[in-house]
């Protein structure tokens, strides 16, 4: 669906610049974004290969089992479904923290596997089980406590002060991932 989407657009905006004449600027802007875009994946290859890196360093270690551990109490009450033994848990808990430092690339990963680990004891596999629509919803709001890959960019953007996004975007992050596990438990509720 988002393939189309995106194929509308750019289509659309295709034509628009034929019906106003202004085939130059549409070579430039084609030229110039792709030159954009690859500039950009260079610039963020350092930071997340780093902290890809220090994130299986943690998995390897056991590190990640310490965390899940430290945080079992918040994670059993977020996720009742999921057995206290379970690795998922443990993905879970790296898939948030890398979250958390505002490493999305890098969390995606341990999302993965938190949701294959969850996919393994679901009943049904054509649908998502509690746990794992409670894991989408805290993907999907950020939990987001320094977005270090949005000041990066900004630093590379030339920002004067790229870390005053910090404050703005933990009362982001706060009310999102508030207003997504409540709607969360209600829908739960109303349900059973």
């Amino acid at each position: 669906m988002i393939n189309k989407l995106w194929a509308i657009f750019i289509i659309g905006g295709v034509i628009f610049t034929i019906i106003t004449g202004n085939y130059g600027s549409l070579n430039n802007i084609i030229f110039n974004s792709a030159s954009d875009g690859f500039n950009l994946v260079l610039d963020l290859i350092p930071v997340l290969v780093l902290w890809s890196g220090i994130m299986k360093i943690a998995e390897k270690s056991g590190l990640l089992e310490v965390i899940a551990k430290l945080f079992k109490p918040i994670l059993s009450r977020l996720f009742p479904s999921i057995k206290n033994n379970n690795k998922a848990l443990g993905y879970i808990t790296s898939n948030i923290a890398a979250n958390a430092l505002g490493l999305g690339s890098a969390a995606t990963p341990f999302g993965l596997k938190a949701m294959e680990e969850m996919q393994k004891d679901n009943i049904k596999k054509d649908t998502a089980t509690e746990a794992m629509i409670t894991f989408l919803i805290l993907n999907t709001s950020g939990v987001t406590i320094i977005p270090t890959t949005v000041i990066g960019l900004r630093l590379m953007a030339g920002s004067i002060n790229p870390e005053e996004i910090i404050i703005t975007g933990l009362i982001a992050t706060i009310i999102s991932s508030t207003a997504g596990l409540l709607l969360d438990y209600v829908i739960r509720r109303k349900n059973k």
